[in-house]
C-alpha cells in the first residue's frame, strides 16, 4: 500500500481538525466523457452545445444534441493554445476539444482546487509545440482533499465568493456600457446640431470647432538619447503610449524620467498641467487629462491653454476619437498625423455651464466606474489569497 501524505492548510474553518488526504486526480474522478465533434451533425433544438467558444464567452447554440454535462461537472479543454484551461457551471452537449468529470468529491472543492493549480497545469502537465493536455493527466495530477464535509464548506465559501465577483463585474459591465450609451447620446451624431440628451435649461445650437481651437497652444514630443545616462535620472515626466490605458482618461503612471538638460538638447517640451495629451501612432485613440507638468515621446499631441472647459474636452475628444477609430489608417497599426487630428472637427456648447455640467456629469461617472474597478480588483485579491491559504 502507497504511503498516504497528510496535512491542513494554514487557513480552515472552525471544528476541522482531520489532516487532508492527497489522491491523484483519478482516485476521485468517477467518470470522464470526452466531446465530440458534432455540431455539423445536429439540428437546432434546446440542449446548448459546449465547445470552446461557448465556454469563453461566445454566444450560445442550442441545438438537438444528447445533454451529457451537468452545471456541477469539471470541464478541461484538451486541445488547442487554451489546453489544461478548467470550467465549470455549464450544462449541454459537450463538444470537441473537450472532457467532463464528474467526481466523487465535493465538485465545487475540486474545480477551485483546479484553478489555484491553473498556471501549474499549463506549465507542467501539457506537450510542447502545439498544446494538448498530457494523456495520464488524471494518474499523475495530484490533489489533496478534506473529509466531505470540509469540502462542502470550502466549496460552498469560493461558491459565494465567485458569485459576488460575479455580481461585482456584472455591475462593473453595466457602468461601462451606462457610460458609452452616455457618450452616444450627450454628444450630437454627425450632422445634428444637439444632442439628444442634454441637461434641463440649455436649449441652443452647439457650434462647430475644430481641435485646433480648443487650445492655444500644442505641443509636439521626442526621446532624449537613450546612450546618454545624465538625460535619464531626473524628475520629469516622460510619457510613453504604455502609460496610457484605454477608455481611462484620467489615469497615467510614468514609468520613465528625465532631467531639464535632456529637455534643452532634444526635441521634447514640456508640457504644462491641465493639457490634453493624445496619443497619436503606436495605441492611437488613447488620450489623458494631466494634472502634473511631463514631456512625452514623438508619438503624442499635447493641447494645451485649453478654451473649453477641460473635462468637457477630454470627453469631447475620447467620444470624437471613438467614432473615428475605425476609420484611422496605417499599415501594421493605426494612426493620424498631427495635422489631421488638429483639422478634426468637434461639437461644442455656446455656454461655458453646459461643458461644465458634462464634463462633471462624465468625471462623476468615471470615478464610480474606476472605484467599483478597485472593488472588483480587491475581491479578485481576497480570493487569490484565500486559495492559497485555504487548500493544501
Amino acid at each position: 500500500m502507497k504511503p498516504v501524505t497528510r496535512k491542513r492548510p494554514q487557513l480552515g474553518f472552525k471544528c476541522f481538525d482531520e489532516d487532508w488526504e492527497q489522491h491523484t486526480l483519478k482516485e476521485i474522478v468517477k467518470k470522464q466523457i470526452k466531446g465530440k465533434a458534432q455540431l455539423n451533425n445536429l439540428s437546432e433544438g434546446n440542449i446548448d452545445y459546449l465547445d470552446a467558444s461557448r465556454l469563453n464567452g461566445g454566444i450560445p447554440f442550442f441545438t438537438n444534441g444528447t445533454k451529457n454535462v451537468e452545471k456541477d461537472d469539471i470541464l478541461i479543454l484538451w486541445d488547442g493554445s487554451k489546453a489544461g484551461t478548467v470550467y465549470t457551471g455549464f450544462s449541454g452537449a459537450l463538444g470537441s476539444t473537450l472532457k467532463a468529470y464528474k467526481t466523487t468529491s465535493n465538485s465545487t472543492f475540486v474545480y477551485q482546487f483546479l484553478k489555484r493549480q491553473q498556471e501549474l497545469i499549463y506549465k507542467n502537465y501539457r506537450t510542447p509545440n502545439i498544446p494538448h493536455v498530457q494523456k495520464d493527466f488524471l494518474n499523475v495530477f495530484k490533489i489533496s482533499t478534506p473529509n466531505f464535509a470540509e469540502q462542502q464548506k470550502i466549496g460552498t465559501f469560493f461558491k459565494q465568493l465567485d458569485e459576488l465577483i460575479t455580481l461585482r463585474q456584472h455591475q462593473l459591465d453595466q457602468l461601462k456600457a451606462l457610460k458609452k450609451g452616455y457618450l452616444q447620446k450627450m454628444f450630437p451624431r454627425n450632422g445634428v446640431k444637439v444632442p439628444e440628451l442634454r441637461f434641463k435649461g440649455f436649449a441652443d445650437d452647439w457650434e462647430q470647432r475644430k481641435v485646433s481651437s480648443i487650445s492655444k497652444k500644442t505641443y509636439g514630443g521626442g526621446t532624449p538619447k537613450t546612450s546618454i545616462k545624465e538625460f535619464w535620472n531626473g524628475v520629469i515626466p516622460w510619457i510613453q503610449s504604455s502609460d496610457l490605458e484605454s477608455h481611462k482618461l484620467f489615469n497615467v503612471s510614468p514609468k520613465k524620467y528625465i532631467t531639464n538638460e535632456s529637455i534643452r538638447k532634444s526635441a521634447t517640451k514640456l508640457v504644462p498641467a491641465n493639457s490634453i495629451a493624445i496619443v497619436t501612432r503606436v495605441g492611437v485613440g488613447k488620450l489623458a487629462l494631466m494634472t502634473f507638468e511631463y514631456t512625452t515621446s514623438q508619438d503624442f499631441l499635447s493641447l494645451s491653454d485649453l478654451q473649453v472647459d477641460p473635462y468637457f474636452g477630454i470627453y469631447s475628444l475620447y467620444a470624437m476619437l471613438q467614432k473615428e477609430s475605425n476609420d484611422l489608417q496605417g499599415t501594421s497599426i493605426k494612426g493620424i498625423t498631427k495635422l489631421d487630428l488638429l483639422d478634426k472637427e468637434l461639437m461644442i456648447p455656446k455656454k461655458n455651464n453646459e461643458q461644465e455640467k458634462i464634463g462633471i456629469f462624465f468625471r462623476q461617472l468615471e470615478k464610480f466606474i474606476t472605484l467599483n474597478q478597485h472593488k472588483l480588483d480587491k475581491l479578485k485579491e481576497l480570493k487569490k489569497a484565500y486559495l492559497q491559504k485555504m487548500f493544501c
